[in-house]
């Protein structure tokens, strides 16, 4: 999705049924923004990120406008593929050495109760990849204590931000640096999200940090983003990775489908 390094994507749970349209959108493909008009629509998080297509992120204004230039005007995927891998002239996605040592560390600052809560889910989403897809997360909680954007001794970090509503989580691609390498989740993710669970949250991040993008992402869709992606699958409007109010058909929590499962094994067999 993007041509520079630090890159991250999110999941933008807590804006659903607000910002796409609901299942009766329009399937006419949006006229492609300007830069202007593509700025005004991105925001600020308490991290300092750059959010925009309410679940990416980037460091700077000006990777924005580098995403802005290579992404918005160009037009690589196809309008019908499915379970999408983040593409820029190959795969983005883990080697095959590192694909079974995905290392993550809990921050002790999401507090005893949230933190349990936290390592119950995270237990469940990563059970979900790893039963389809040859990949292992590893829970290294040895780091918890000290789990921030700087720590070296994992892979990534998951942590809690109050992102005043803008989201529920956001994650990352495999071609992150390691300071966005980083699962921020939001305290709102803890109240009342129904029919979604934090673990449906987390499958749909851990998604993204495996190198897959959302699957709306098709030209006709109300929430199109960009084309730089390659298709695993035929187009799922279930997937894990389609937004519900983007013209998605799964109405209850977010879980992987056949097609999911089928596109994970063919980019981790």
């Amino acid at each position: 999705m993007l041509k520079f390094r630090s890159m991250a994507l999110l999941a933008g749970v807590a804006l659903l049924g607000t910002a796409c349209g609901g299942p009766e959108a329009s399937e006419t493909q949006a006229p492609k923004m300007t830069w202007e008009e593509f700025r005004a629509s991105a925001v600020q998080d308490p991290e300092g990120k750059w959010i925009f297509n309410m679940d990416q992120a980037v460091d700077s204004e000006e990777e924005l406008r580098a995403y802005f230039d290579s992404n918005i005007n160009t037009d690589t995927g196809s309008s019908e593929g499915g379970l999408k891998v983040y593409y820029l002239g190959g795969d983005v996605k883990w080697s095959a050495a590192q694909k079974g040592n995905l290392t993550y560390c809990i921050s002790n600052t999401f507090g005893t109760t949230n933190k349990a809560k936290m390592v119950t889910a995270m237990n469940s989403a990563t059970a979900a990849w790893e039963a389809t897809a040859s990949v292992n997360f590893v829970y290294s909680s040895s780091y918890d204590a000290s789990c921030t954007a700087s720590q070296t001794g994992v892979l990534f970090d998951i942590r809690p931000v109050n992102s005043g509503g803008q989201y529920l989580a956001r994650a990352f691609f495999p071609n992150s640096s390691r300071s966005g390498r980083n699962v921020l989740v939001d305290n709102t993710a803890f109240g009342s999200i129904s029919p979604w669970t934090l673990a449906g949250i987390l499958r749909h991040e851990l998604g993204h940090t495996l190198g897959f993008r959302h699957e709306h992402t098709v030209s006709g869709n109300s929430c199109y983003e960009d084309a730089n992606w390659r298709a695993l699958t035929a187009y799922d409007r279930s997937s894990v990775m389609h937004y519900p109010q983007c013209n998605g058909t799964q109405t209850g929590d977010l879980v992987l489908t056949s097609l999911d499962k089928t596109g994970a094994r063919a980019l981790y067999p």
